[in-house]
């Protein structure tokens, strides 16, 4: 039987008017420290963003997300900070058309990359 390690996740929500405080859940960030495991899982689908926002700048908000996604990688100067850094910079709690849920904590029995791709399909798609 796997070792089971902690693992820390955030749901990624675009909150088109923040205001409003509607948003759409569009991916999934999942930190593993033990594994030494940074990833996100975003999924853009424009339809139901467009159902909720008909006004919303797809095009900014792919480079939100693109910026999000070069932070976990570890680029640019943020991307510097060591992992739990970026993941705690990452999940702060922010008002701008990208957030995160609060994060939440889990054990994965297996490998990281199968709990986030679990995570993404139960809470995004």
């Amino acid at each position: 039987m796997p070792d089971n390690h902690l693992y820390e996740y955030a749901v990624i929500r675009v909150v088109p008017r923040v205001e409003r405080e509607e948003f759409l859940n569009v991916g999934v960030i999942l930190f593993c420290k033990h594994k030494k495991f940074l990833q996100t899982i975003i999924t853009l689908n424009e339809d139901k963003l467009r159902a909720i926002s008909p006004g919303l700048d797809i095009e900014a908000l792919r480079g939100y997300v693109a910026a999000f996604e070069k932070v976990t990688r570890g680029e640019g100067p943020i991307g510097r900070l060591d992992l739990a850094s970026r993941f705690r910079w990452l999940t702060a709690m922010r008002s701008s058309i990208l957030q995160t849920s609060r994060v939440h904590p889990g054990l994965c029995g297996g490998e990281p990359g199968e709990t986030i791709e679990r995570l993404h399909a139960e809470l995004v798609l």
